[in-house]
């Protein structure tokens, strides 16, 4: 895996979500090679050839925060590749049981709790994909590379899911509408495998 920069990149924000690990993404991308801006504004989102949604904590609580900024109008218009990452892809469908709250719709499903049988929640840990769907943010990928996961929600799999994840239940570890993209797992903390996606994303042209 190469690490310079590609020219299909461009110019790369993390939105400021204000409820994710922000630090860890922004320097899992330049490790790769790559400069990266945060940022909530709308001039400066709008402007980004790529464009990073993270979160982590609850589904409500998020949303809040992400309203109170005015970031789903921002996002909801962009049409430059967006990938959402573990709660910024649940925040990317349309509705959480996690606060029974209505989330930015971007991508057709709803988040419920993982059906986990007798498994630990949550969902913490490595783990393989399966059903890896044949696109871009995927190149490289296979069923052998593992994923860091932490999460007690999902969503269950569709016609939008690029690839499954298998913890009591099949779930969506990717999904995928146009250029909104996301996937359950942390890539910034997901190893060799997990820089991989990152720049496969980086990569993609829009």
């Amino acid at each position: 895996m190469s690490l310079t920069t590609s020219s299909n990149a461009g110019k790369i924000v993390i939105i400021d979500t204000s409820c994710a690990n922000l630090a860890s993404l922004k320097f899992g991308i330049e490790r790769l090679g790559y400069q990266v801006e945060i940022s909530d504004q709308a001039d400066v989102i709008q402007a980004a050839d790529k464009v990073f949604l993270p979160g982590v904590g609850a589904a409500g609580a998020a949303m809040e925060i992400i309203n109170q900024k005015g970031i789903p109008d921002i996002v909801k218009n962009l049409t430059q590749p967006v990938l959402g990452i573990c709660l910024g892809m649940q925040l990317m469908t349309e509705f959480s049981a996690e606060g029974n709250v209505d989330c930015l719709g971007l991508i057709p499903g709803q988040v419920n709790p993982i059906q986990a049988e007798n498994l630990r929640l949550p969902h913490m840990g490595w783990n393989t994909l399966s059903h890896i769907s044949d696109h871009p943010l995927f190149e490289g990928i296979t069923k052998q590379d593992y994923f860091y996961f932490v999460h007690s929600l999902c969503v269950a799999p569709s016609d939008y899911t690029l690839a499954q994840c298998d913890y009591g239940q099949a779930f969506s570890a990717s999904l995928c509408n146009g250029n909104f993209m996301g996937v359950q797992f942390h890539p910034e903390r997901s190893g060799s495998a997990g820089a991989r996606v990152i720049q496969n994303f980086l990569e993609m042209k829009a």
